[in-house]
């Protein structure tokens, strides 16, 4: 009897039909399931991350506004990594951090715009609710594709929890931008002439 050959496009079944390639779950683990957790401790490192970044950048605000917008944020962080920690335990995983490049690029950033921009001004405010809005956005991308891989998998009491801290981004990004809109942006505005307006008034008095 010849030996039967196989296919790299599917094997061959019991009743020697072919079967397609992923047709059926294997044995191994999901590879979805491996980014998800990948991701979670991606955002566990970041969340506790920023526990230790946000009192800086509050510290160096100059409003008062925003002092307490930073003070309100660090609050929900807080509240994120134990929220992580709740999804980590549905999973029964274990909360576990994996250095994420991205948040430590973004606080980075942050810190050399505390020291670029003058104290006491609300030129570095305006710079600070951009540094935090960068932030806040790469939160967002990264809860809201968690809440949809979630419920993809069926894990839907982790969508809820997941959906809870994104809801919680969003919001202290749109009050940030109310922030800047209403107020930081238009103070800041006042803090010296724009080189363009020198350049105007000099050759008004040329002429």
């Amino acid at each position: 009897m010849k030996n039967q050959k196989t296919s790299t496009n599917g094997a061959t079944g019991a009743n020697g039909t072919k079967e397609k390639e992923g047709s059926h779950r294997s044995n191994r683990t999901s590879l979805l399931e491996k980014f998800f957790v990948d991701q979670l401790k991606d955002m566990y490192y970041a969340e506790q991350h920023l526990v230790k970044a946000l009192p800086e950048m509050k510290n160096a605000a100059t409003s008062e506004e925003l002092e307490d917008a930073f003070d309100d944020h660090l609050k929900q962080t807080e509240r994120h990594v134990k929220r992580l920690e709740k999804v980590f335990k549905l999973l029964k995983q274990k909360p576990e951090g994996k250095k994420c490049e991205a948040i430590e690029g973004l606080t980075k950033e942050a810190k050399s715009i505390i020291s670029e921009t003058k104290e006491g001004s609300m030129t570095r405010d305006a710079a600070l609710i951009i540094a935090a809005q960068k932030i806040e956005h790469y939160e967002i991308a990264t809860y809201g594709g968690l809440v949809q891989l979630a419920i993809t998998m069926d894990l839907h009491s982790a969508a809820e929890i997941l959906d809870k801290t994104l809801q919680e981004e969003e919001d202290t990004d749109t009050t940030l931008t109310q922030i800047a809109e209403t107020s930081i942006n238009v103070k800041a505005e006042n803090e010296g002439a724009y080189s363009w307006q020198q350049q105007q008034e000099e050759s008004t008095i040329d002429t």
